[in-house]
This record gives structure tokens, sequence and C-alpha cells, in this order.
């Protein structure tokens, strides 16, 4: 504001500032004079107008008219400044959408205005009053009528420097949301990309549904579930590392075109790019393969850019991205090539060859790891990092795809493909195995990697198997990570900076 200064009564962490707990007495102390006074929250005060509409539909009026037009308004939110300046105030309000300036005199609001004068920045009030222009040109509101709402009992940080403890931010989000308008801005468009989604969607012809968080046999992703028990049952259950099965069941009873937005949990490690608890959009689609949904998903990065950036120009983390035109097809084998052009082609599904590759490279196997298996590492340690631009890389071994249809020419990889940008998967969709035989065998094959140590094995699903067996027409399939997804488009470094609330230890 340009009238306003910071509360003197405001904490700035200066060595001769009060201490917070003393910051706190004294708003405690004003709290309890207000409940002598009765109603200390009250809860009749009804705004009509936020802040970013009266800029909006106002801004450009000059002084002249807005004193001509006795506009009344009543705004509210919190107060974030104030300026005591006599028998005339200055305070900056700020709502979910943005802030106004309040003009306030004590000839105009009498005994209110002494109270004002105790109001801590931080408390939530509402004011009434008609518009008008400041003497610098601001658009203020000239109160006169003026309330507490909530008194608020702890010292925000110092405005000047924001909520700068990364750590702070993730742990009191709502202080972060309070201090930075980058955070609230972030979170708004991460409801706007999946209003986005959900909108192509509905208008493609999908429904959209939910499955089972809680499920008796973990599913649908290679990922260490977390274990909890179900008293009145008596047996284990498993938060839900991913919906596919389940979705696919509902492909099965005919419901043609399904998707969900659903939370998924993995017990694995925290990093700039992993959260125990996730966002994900999955998709099944009868009668469409891996090529249809590869055109899907660049419809939704386009349109994602085209309608809520403006630019198929993406800069994230200091680089540009081009999201224009059809993304770049390759083949895991091509990638594997590219990156290490001292192995032989031939060499790519030899055991043998492989494993020597691996230890060249430095890369941990198992004995039981066959070539799809050990290709794929090789592909993770020196191919995926090097996928900057948007990439679609495809043809996946079945050996690490077990759900995915195998590839009608080449049945050692499967019909399969992962979207990478800045060296990062975002999406990973195939054409749908839906032979059940071949499905229980896979099955077999991915319980015997469990018995061998491999936590991140899936589980036999006999009641999928099942369902396959009424038969399952033939479908794509297509999982998108929504965190990653939000991250790309709000320029944000971790997925901690989109979740509201990351997981994180607890405070010591």
């Amino acid at each position: 504001m340009n009238e306003s200064e910071r509360d003197p009564n405001q904490h700035d962490g200066g060595a001769d500032a009060p201490t917070e707990n003393h910051l706190i007495a004294e708003r405690r102390a004003k709290l309890a004079k207000l409940r002598e006074r009765g109603r200390p929250f009250p809860n009749d005060f009804r705004r009509n107008v936020l802040a970013q509409h009266l800029h909006d539909t106002y801004g450009a009026q000059d002084a002249e008219a807005l004193e001509r037009e006795a506009i009344s308004v009543a705004v509210a939110g919190r107060m974030m400044a104030k300026r005591i300046m006599g028998k005339a105030s200055f305070a900056r309000l700020q709502d979910s959408s943005g802030s106004i300036q309040l003009f306030l005199q004590a000839q105009g609001l009498g005994g209110t205005y002494e109270d004002f004068r105790g109001f801590d920045v931080g408390d939530v009030i509402g004011a009434e009053g008609t518009l008008f222009r400041t003497r610098t040109g601001e658009l203020s509101v000239r109160v006169t009528r003026l309330c507490m709402l909530t008194k608020s009992l702890r010292p925000l940080p110092d405005k000047w420097h924001g909520v700068a403890d990364t750590e702070l931010r993730y742990r009191q989000r709502y202080v972060d949301l309070i201090m930075n308008e980058a955070s609230r801005r972030t979170f708004e468009m991460r409801s706007r990309i999946t209003r986005y989604l959900r909108d192509l969607l509905e208008a493609s012809g999908f429904l959209e549904v939910e499955t089972p968080m809680l499920q008796p046999i973990p599913g649908g992703a290679a990922a260490r579930p977390f274990r909890t028990h179900h008293n009145a049952l008596d047996m284990d259950m498993y938060l839900r590392i991913a919906p596919e099965l389940y979705l696919k069941r509902l492909t099965v009873g005919g419901l043609e075109r399904v998707y969900e937005i659903n939370r998924n949990f993995r017990n694995e490690g925290l990093s700039t790019q992993h959260n125990p608890e996730f966002t994900m959009l999955e998709l099944y689609w009868a009668y469409a393969d891996y090529a249809d949904v590869m055109e899907l998903v660049e419809r939704m990065f386009h349109g994602i850019a085209d309608s809520l950036i403006g630019s198929r120009r993406i800069t994230y983390q200091g680089r540009e991205y081009d999201l224009s035109g059809a993304f770049r097809r390759v083949s895991i084998e091509d990638i594997v090539l590219e990156n290490n052009p001292w192995l032989d082609r031939s060499a790519l599904r030899d055991v043998a060859a492989l494993r020597a590759a691996c230890d060249r490279l430095g890369i941990a196997y198992r004995p039981g790891d066959g070539a799809g298996k050990l290709q794929t590492e090789i592909f993770e340690k020196t191919g995926e990092h090097t996928l900057i631009q948007p990439t679609f890389a495809y043809a996946y071994p079945a050996e690490v795809s077990p759900l995915a249809r195998r590839n009608d020419e080449d049945p050692f990889v499967t019909d399969r493909f992962e979207l990478f940008i800045g060296g990062r998967e975002y999406a990973n969709g195939f054409s749908e195995l839906n032979d059940a035989e071949d499905q229980a065998q896979r099955f077999r094959d991915q319980v015997a990697r469990k018995s061998a140590g491999d936590e991140e094995a899936m589980y036999y699903d006999a009641d999928y198997v099942r369902a396959l067996e009424y038969g399952m027409p033939p479908a794509g399939g297509l999982g998108v990570g929504i965190d990653r997804l939000v991250m790309f488009f709000t320029d944000s470094p971790s997925i901690r900076d989109v979740l509201l609330f990351p997981h994180m230890r607890p405070e010591t």
C-alpha cells in the first residue's frame, strides 16, 4: 500500500524486538477484553465483493467519477498492514483474490476508530464503505463501518521477507499462503489444471469414477505398499498404489471410457520428485491402443499450455521446453544405443552381454533378472536424463511391463510408452493386456520375483484374472502424475511446492 507501513507491533525479528511469546500474550489479553464485551468471534458480517473485482471493475475510473457514483462495498479479509496517522489511518486488507486499501477516520467511526488502533496485523476484519481514490491515486475504501471478525493470536512473519524458511513454508502452509502470493497462485493453477483435464475427458466421453483406496491386494504398479489392518474383518489391507486393476474391471463391465483423479500411496523415499502420497490421473479407453493414448497426452499438454499458460514454450527451472507439434517418439532400445554407442544391438537381448554392460556401468542386478529387466536398468541409468524435449519412449520390455500388451511383431516388448520432459517421467501408458492366460502367467512371474526379494513386484490377483476371463475389450490405458504436471507448468522445483501438506518428519 502506498500510504501504509508495517504495524509497529509486528515482530520483525530484530535484536530488540519483543519475543513471540510476549506478542502472543499481548494478543491474548486483547482477546480477553473482546470476550468481556461479548461475541468475540462474530459471524454476521456479509461481504459482497472481492478485492480483485473492485480493481478490475473500477480500476480505470477517475477520482471524480468514483465520488459521483458513491459506490458502496462490503469487504472482508486479513489485515496485512496498517499505518496510524492521528485521526486518520490506512490499512491493507487481503482476501482470496488480492488486496484493497482501507482509509479510516476518527470522525466517521467514533469509538470504533479507537478500537482499530488496537487491532493487530493478521486480524480478520470486515469493512463497509465507499470507493474513492487517495491523493496518490490508489483505489481505496473509505470505511464507515468496521468490525473485528477473528482475533489473530500469533504474529505473522516480517512482511518484507515473507516466509523464507522452506521447511516452515511446508510445515505451516497456512502461514505460507497468507504471506506468499506466489504460493496461492501455484495452488490456484493446480486447481485449474485438474479442472481442465476433467473438462477435456468429459468432452471426450469419459466417465469419472471412484475406486477403493483400501485394497486386499495392492496392484496396478510396481511399488512397495503401505499396510494396515481392518479390525472388523480381521484382515490386512493395503493403501492403493494404483487404481488400475479396478478401473479395468469396470471396462470389463462395459464402462468403455473411465477415468479417476486419485490419491495413491507408495511406501518409498522422499525427494524433490517423490512424496508417499500423491495424485494421479488414470484412464482406460476401450477400442483404443497406445498410439491413440499418446495423441491424447499431446492434446492434454497442448491444451494446458494454450488455455492456462498462453504459450507452448514453457520455461522450467531456467530451461525452455517446446511443446508445439508432435512429440518425439523413440524406442527404449534406440535410446540405450544412442547413449551407449559401445553396445551392439545384438547385445540388447543377451543376458550375459547385458550383465557385462551393467558391471561396466556400475548397475546392480539380481541373479534372476532377465534381458528385459537388465535393458531397462541401463535405460534408466544412461538414457532417461537425456530426454530433455518432450519424448515418448516406447517399446518397453514385457519383463518390466506385467500389465501391458505384447507387441504383435516383437513379443519381447510391449506396446507401452512413457513421456519424458527434462529427463523426468510425466505419463505412462500402454495397450492393455486383455489375455487372461498371459496375465495369469505374468502375475506368477511377479510372485517369483517377490519371493526372490523384490519388494516392488506385484501380487497375484485372482479376481482380476477372473474378470479378464469374462472378456475385456482391447483398450488403451494412461497414468499421468498430476503433481509433476503442476510442477512443470508452475516452474516449481520440488513436489513439496505443489502439495498443500507434504509429508515431513515430525518437529523436534
